[in-house]
Protein backbone atom coordinates (compact mmCIF):
# COMPACT_ATOMS: atom_id res chain seq x y z
CA UNK A 1 0.00 0.00 0.00
CA UNK A 2 1.00 3.63 -0.45
CA UNK A 3 0.39 6.24 2.25
CA UNK A 4 0.47 9.94 1.48
CA UNK A 5 0.33 13.18 3.48
CA UNK A 6 2.27 16.39 3.95
CA UNK A 7 4.21 15.30 7.06
CA UNK A 8 6.85 12.86 5.87
CA UNK A 9 8.06 12.00 9.38
CA UNK A 10 4.65 10.62 10.29
CA UNK A 11 4.42 8.72 7.03
CA UNK A 12 7.79 7.10 7.57
CA UNK A 13 6.82 6.09 11.12
CA UNK A 14 3.61 4.53 9.77
CA UNK A 15 5.51 2.65 7.05
CA UNK A 16 7.94 1.31 9.65
CA UNK A 17 5.03 0.00 11.72
CA UNK A 18 3.33 -1.56 8.70
CA UNK A 19 6.55 -3.23 7.58
CA UNK A 20 7.13 -4.60 11.09
CA UNK A 21 3.70 -6.24 10.76
CA UNK A 22 4.70 -7.88 7.49
CA UNK A 23 3.12 -5.43 5.05
CA UNK A 24 4.73 -3.77 2.04
CA UNK A 25 4.24 0.00 2.21
CA UNK A 26 5.39 3.13 0.41
CA UNK A 27 5.51 6.63 1.93
CA UNK A 28 5.06 9.58 -0.41
CA UNK A 29 4.92 13.20 0.71
CA UNK A 30 1.87 14.74 -0.97
CA UNK A 31 0.03 18.05 -0.82
CA UNK A 32 -3.34 17.39 -2.44
CA UNK A 33 -3.70 21.04 -3.43
CA UNK A 34 -0.85 20.46 -5.90
CA UNK A 35 -1.93 18.29 -8.83
CA UNK A 36 1.71 17.47 -9.62
CA UNK A 37 2.12 15.99 -6.11
CA UNK A 38 -0.88 13.70 -6.53
CA UNK A 39 0.21 12.65 -10.01
CA UNK A 40 3.66 11.83 -8.61
CA UNK A 41 2.01 9.72 -5.89
CA UNK A 42 0.05 7.75 -8.48
CA UNK A 43 3.17 7.28 -10.63
CA UNK A 44 5.26 6.06 -7.67
CA UNK A 45 2.50 3.69 -6.57
CA UNK A 46 2.16 2.20 -10.06
CA UNK A 47 5.92 1.79 -10.29
CA UNK A 48 6.10 0.03 -6.91
CA UNK A 49 2.98 -2.14 -7.10
CA UNK A 50 2.00 -2.27 -10.76
CA UNK A 51 -1.63 -1.20 -10.23
CA UNK A 52 -3.97 0.77 -7.96
CA UNK A 53 -7.06 -1.07 -6.73
CA UNK A 54 -8.25 1.39 -4.07
CA UNK A 55 -7.75 5.15 -3.84
CA UNK A 56 -8.93 6.91 -0.65
CA UNK A 57 -9.49 10.67 -0.91
CA UNK A 58 -9.10 11.53 2.76
CA UNK A 59 -7.43 14.96 3.04
CA UNK A 60 -9.59 17.67 4.56
CA UNK A 61 -9.58 20.82 6.66
CA UNK A 62 -12.28 22.50 8.75
CA UNK A 63 -11.47 25.96 10.14
CA UNK A 64 -15.16 26.44 10.98
CA UNK A 65 -16.41 29.87 12.08
CA UNK A 66 -19.60 31.94 11.85
CA UNK A 67 -20.08 33.23 8.31
CA UNK A 68 -20.34 36.80 9.62
CA UNK A 69 -16.68 36.58 10.71
CA UNK A 70 -15.78 36.72 6.99
CA UNK A 71 -12.70 34.50 7.30
CA UNK A 72 -12.39 34.43 3.53
CA UNK A 73 -8.88 32.96 3.44
CA UNK A 74 -10.19 30.01 5.48
CA UNK A 75 -13.07 29.56 3.04
CA UNK A 76 -10.69 29.46 0.10
CA UNK A 77 -8.41 27.00 1.89
CA UNK A 78 -11.33 24.65 2.54
CA UNK A 79 -12.33 24.74 -1.12
CA UNK A 80 -8.72 24.18 -2.18
CA UNK A 81 -8.20 21.13 0.04
CA UNK A 82 -11.69 19.64 0.34
CA UNK A 83 -12.83 20.11 -3.27
CA UNK A 84 -9.82 20.77 -5.50
CA UNK A 85 -7.76 18.20 -3.59
CA UNK A 86 -10.45 15.59 -4.23
CA UNK A 87 -10.59 16.52 -7.92
CA UNK A 88 -6.82 16.20 -8.16
CA UNK A 89 -7.03 12.69 -6.69
CA UNK A 90 -9.76 11.66 -9.11
CA UNK A 91 -7.97 13.14 -12.11
CA UNK A 92 -4.65 11.55 -11.19
CA UNK A 93 -5.90 8.01 -10.54
CA UNK A 94 -8.50 7.71 -13.31
CA UNK A 95 -6.11 6.79 -16.16
CA UNK A 96 -4.79 3.85 -14.12
CA UNK A 97 -8.21 2.54 -13.15
CA UNK A 98 -9.65 3.03 -16.63
CA UNK A 99 -6.71 1.10 -18.04
CA UNK A 100 -7.30 -1.72 -15.57
CA UNK A 101 -11.04 -1.73 -16.10
CA UNK A 102 -11.48 -1.82 -12.32
CA UNK A 103 -10.85 0.11 -9.13
CA UNK A 104 -12.54 1.67 -6.12
CA UNK A 105 -12.45 5.37 -5.27
CA UNK A 106 -13.37 6.12 -1.66
CA UNK A 107 -14.29 9.66 -0.70
CA UNK A 108 -14.22 10.71 2.94
CA UNK A 109 -17.16 13.08 3.01
CA UNK A 110 -19.10 14.15 6.09
CA UNK A 111 -22.49 14.24 7.70
CA UNK A 112 -22.14 17.96 6.85
CA UNK A 113 -22.58 16.91 3.22
CA UNK A 114 -26.21 16.19 4.10
CA UNK A 115 -26.96 19.22 6.25
CA UNK A 116 -24.96 22.33 7.23
CA UNK A 117 -24.40 23.37 10.83
CA UNK A 118 -23.96 26.87 12.32
CA UNK A 119 -20.38 27.95 11.77
CA UNK A 120 -19.80 25.19 9.23
CA UNK A 121 -21.57 26.67 6.23
CA UNK A 122 -18.55 26.73 3.90
CA UNK A 123 -17.23 23.40 5.18
CA UNK A 124 -20.65 21.86 4.52
CA UNK A 125 -20.65 23.34 1.02
CA UNK A 126 -17.37 21.54 0.28
CA UNK A 127 -18.80 18.26 1.56
CA UNK A 128 -22.00 18.72 -0.45
CA UNK A 129 -19.62 18.98 -3.43
CA UNK A 130 -17.94 15.72 -2.45
CA UNK A 131 -21.32 14.01 -2.23
CA UNK A 132 -22.33 15.29 -5.67
CA UNK A 133 -19.00 14.25 -7.16
CA UNK A 134 -19.31 10.79 -5.64
CA UNK A 135 -22.75 10.16 -7.06
CA UNK A 136 -21.82 11.57 -10.45
CA UNK A 137 -18.73 9.36 -10.58
CA UNK A 138 -20.85 6.33 -9.72
CA UNK A 139 -23.14 7.12 -12.66
CA UNK A 140 -20.26 7.67 -15.10
CA UNK A 141 -17.77 5.03 -13.98
CA UNK A 142 -19.73 2.15 -12.49
CA UNK A 143 -21.49 0.07 -15.12
CA UNK A 144 -19.49 1.56 -18.00
CA UNK A 145 -15.98 1.08 -16.59
CA UNK A 146 -16.19 -1.24 -13.59
CA UNK A 147 -14.99 1.43 -11.15
CA UNK A 148 -16.79 1.64 -7.82
CA UNK A 149 -17.18 4.85 -5.81
CA UNK A 150 -18.13 5.17 -2.14
CA UNK A 151 -18.82 8.33 -0.14
CA UNK A 152 -18.12 7.69 3.56
CA UNK A 153 -19.95 10.33 5.63
CA UNK A 154 -18.74 10.37 9.27
CA UNK A 155 -20.12 12.50 12.05
CA UNK A 156 -17.78 13.72 14.79
CA UNK A 157 -14.47 11.82 14.79
CA UNK A 158 -11.68 12.25 17.34
CA UNK A 159 -8.98 13.56 14.98
CA UNK A 160 -6.86 16.69 14.50
CA UNK A 161 -9.55 18.14 12.22
CA UNK A 162 -11.07 20.13 15.09
CA UNK A 163 -7.74 21.72 15.99
CA UNK A 164 -8.22 23.85 12.88
CA UNK A 165 -11.25 25.61 14.36
CA UNK A 166 -10.07 29.15 15.28
CA UNK A 167 -9.85 29.78 19.03
CA UNK A 168 -12.52 32.06 20.44
CA UNK A 169 -16.14 31.94 21.62
CA UNK A 170 -17.21 29.61 18.79
CA UNK A 171 -14.44 27.08 19.57
CA UNK A 172 -15.19 27.29 23.30
CA UNK A 173 -18.88 26.61 22.72
CA UNK A 174 -18.01 23.71 20.40
CA UNK A 175 -15.71 22.10 22.99
CA UNK A 176 -18.26 22.57 25.76
CA UNK A 177 -21.00 20.97 23.67
CA UNK A 178 -18.89 17.82 23.35
CA UNK A 179 -17.76 17.53 26.97
CA UNK A 180 -18.44 14.01 28.17
CA UNK A 181 -19.73 12.83 24.78
CA UNK A 182 -18.24 9.96 22.81
CA UNK A 183 -16.92 10.70 19.34
CA UNK A 184 -16.14 8.17 16.65
CA UNK A 185 -12.56 6.93 16.58
CA UNK A 186 -10.42 6.86 13.41
CA UNK A 187 -10.58 3.06 13.54
CA UNK A 188 -14.37 3.24 13.22
CA UNK A 189 -14.04 5.10 9.94
CA UNK A 190 -11.28 2.74 8.76
CA UNK A 191 -13.56 -0.22 9.48
CA UNK A 192 -16.32 1.46 7.45
CA UNK A 193 -13.95 1.91 4.51
CA UNK A 194 -12.94 -1.75 4.83
CA UNK A 195 -16.58 -2.83 4.69
CA UNK A 196 -17.10 -0.88 1.46
CA UNK A 197 -13.97 -2.04 -0.35
CA UNK A 198 -14.40 -5.71 0.60
CA UNK A 199 -18.02 -5.90 -0.55
CA UNK A 200 -18.75 -8.22 -3.53
CA UNK A 201 -17.58 -6.84 -6.87
CA UNK A 202 -21.12 -6.69 -8.23
CA UNK A 203 -22.27 -4.51 -5.30
CA UNK A 204 -21.94 -0.72 -5.20
CA UNK A 205 -21.80 0.71 -1.67
CA UNK A 206 -22.52 4.26 -2.77
CA UNK A 207 -22.94 6.02 0.61
CA UNK A 208 -22.30 5.14 4.22
CA UNK A 209 -23.40 7.56 6.98
CA UNK A 210 -21.65 6.79 10.28
CA UNK A 211 -22.28 8.97 13.32
CA UNK A 212 -21.63 8.83 17.05
CA UNK A 213 -24.56 7.64 19.13
CA UNK A 214 -24.02 10.76 21.28
CA UNK A 215 -24.22 13.18 18.34
CA UNK A 216 -27.50 15.07 18.67
CA UNK A 217 -27.75 16.55 15.15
Amino acid sequence: MAVAARRLDRLEALVSRLESEGHCALAHRTDVTELSDVEALVSATNKEFGRIDIFVNNAGTMPASPIIDRRISDWKRMVDVNVNGVLHGIGAVLPTMLGQGSGHIVMIGSIAGRRPFPGGTVYAATKFAVRALSWGLHLELGAAHGIRVTDIQPGQVATELYEGVPHGPYKDAWDKAWEGKRRLQPQDVADTVLFAVTSPEHMAVSELLVRPLDQPN
